[in-house]
C-alpha cells in the first residue's frame, strides 16, 4: 500500500515540475516574465452578439458587432449568408436619460410642546 502512495506522490510532483518548466520555457521563448503569462490583463472583446431572432425552424438572423460596426448574418440554411454589413450602431438618445431629481426638502416632525408651523425652537408651546 505504501508503494502506491509513494508512486502517486511522485507522479504529482513530476506533473507540477513539468508544468513549471513549460511555463518558464514559454516565457523565455516569448521574451516575457513567467508571471506575465499567469497574471496578464484580459483583452477587450472585439466581437459581440447584439441581437438574434429565429426566421423559421432552421434559419436564424444574428446581428453582431465588431469594432463598433454591426453586421447582419443569416445562419442555419444550406449556406450562411451575410445580409448587410457596415451598419453603424444607433446613437444614444439625448432625452433617454432623465435629468437628476432634486432632493425634496427634509421636514422634521413636530417635537413635543411645539406647533408644527413654528420655526423658532425657543418660542415654546403655542399660546391659546
Amino acid at each position: 500500500m505504501q508503494t502506491y502512495i509513494f508512486w502517486t506522490f511522485l507522479l504529482a510532483v513530476l506533473a507540477l515540475l513539468s508544468a513549471g518548466i513549460a511555463i518558464f520555457v514559454r516565457a523565455y521563448l516569448n521574451g516575457t516574465t513567467p508571471t506575465a503569462l499567469l497574471f496578464r490583463p484580459k483583452t477587450d472583446r472585439r466581437l459581440e452578439v447584439v441581437d438574434h431572432t429565429n426566421v423559421d425552424s432552421r434559419r436564424r438572423l444574428i446581428l453582431i458587432r465588431r469594432d463598433d460596426v454591426e453586421h447582419l448574418i443569416m445562419t442555419g440554411g444550406p449556406v450562411d449568408v451575410v445580409i448587410e454589413t457596415g451598419i453603424a450602431p444607433p446613437a444614444p438618445h439625448r432625452g433617454a436619460v432623465p435629468p437628476p431629481r432634486e432632493q425634496a426638502a427634509f421636514r422634521r416632525p413636530a417635537a413635543l410642546g411645539r406647533s408644527p408651523g413654528s420655526t423658532d425652537p425657543e418660542a415654546g408651546p403655542p399660546q391659546f
